[in-house]
């Protein structure tokens, strides 16, 4: 048994043998590195997401906008618009895909992330990663060749102010001797997805993470990998990832590889889905960047002719 079985985000997105599917913002498409992100619009989008039965809606975390990397994501900072979000939406899971731990203190990770949790009743799903616009690094003034051992440091830290009143914790950038974090999250834990591999081994993530996200790649290869990550933990932990979608009108378009997913119609997105359950995905969070119809137009489809197979669980 999961020890998040009792957390809304996670029994809603995550269930073995199950898969589900979610929105990536921005939930638009758009040219060039740099959306839009109308706020009326992006929360009557999200708003029937939810209504439609999508598992999650998940923002990313770009701290800075490389021009050279090709996309600025969501723009907004994750936590404030996972704020305003929660306000706005009921059960959908929330989630993060993915805070760049080493750019930012641990405390301030936890505390940000605990105030989400208890704010959306139990929703956040934390994917974290390590980072890879090598222009941040410098602007931070952080060591990239420290990554690792800030991430894991982070990870350790958030997890232990989570869980006790008043730790002692005597690390690399945490001095902590007489102060508490607060919020507490409800479960005094929160799910923690490492994504990529974060710079670490599959045996580490396995042993402190609560799941993998990781990137499309071929589905024989997606499914070895999916193979052995599960040999290396007897509790079930969830595999997500991401899948750009260019949703034809025609139903019955074949697939056409794009970056990072495919130009394709819905029958033959089911029926890749399926496969993807198949080899053991739990769950694929949907981004729509290179749609070349409406996107409103496409989350209804999406809604009404491919959720039904892949509901959200709870």
């Amino acid at each position: 048994m999961n020890k998040f079985k009792n957390h809304n985000g996670f029994s809603r997105v995550y269930q073995e043998n199950k898969l589900t599917l979610g929105l990536f913002f921005p939930l638009e498409s758009y040219m060039g590195s740099v959306p839009e992100m109308n706020i009326e619009k992006q929360m009557k989008l999200a708003k029937r997401a939810e209504e439609l039965n999508f598992a999650s809606l998940f923002v990313r975390d770009v701290p800075l906008h490389d021009p050279n990397f090709g996309d600025a994501g969501q723009m907004y900072d994750p936590f404030a618009y996972l704020g305003y979000l929660a306000a706005k939406t009921e059960k959908i899971a929330l989630g993060t895909g993915s805070i760049i731990l080493t750019l930012r203190h641990p405390l301030h990770v936890a505390k940000a992330a605990a105030s989400i949790d208890k704010l959306s009743g139990e929703r956040l799903i934390l994917g974290v990663a390590t980072g890879d616009r090598l222009i941040e690094f410098p602007a931070f003034s952080i060591d990239p060749n420290e990554r690792s051992t800030r991430f894991q440091e982070s990870i350790s830290v958030m997890r232990q102010v989570w869980k006790e009143n008043f730790p002692r914790i005597y690390s690399d950038h945490v001095d902590l001797l007489n102060g508490d974090l607060l919020p507490k999250p409800n479960l005094s834990d929160i799910p923690v997805m490492v994504t990529g591999h974060s710079s670490q081994s599959p045996e580490w993530i396995a042993e402190h993470s609560d799941g993998w996200i990781y990137y499309p790649r071929n589905l024989n290869s997606q499914a070895e990998l999916i193979k052995n990550w599960r040999s290396l933990t007897a509790e079930f932990k969830p595999f997500t990832q991401s899948l750009y979608v260019d949703l034809a009108e025609d139903p019955n378009h074949l697939r056409i590889p794009i970056h990072l997913g495919f130009r394709i119609g819905r029958n033959f997105l089911i029926e890749f889905l399926e496969a993807l359950r198949d080899a053991g995905v739990n769950h694929i969070i949907i981004n729509l960047k290179y749609g070349k119809r409406p996107v409103d137009e496409v989350i209804e489809e999406l809604g009404e002719e491919v959720l039904p197979h892949f509901p959200a669980l709870t």
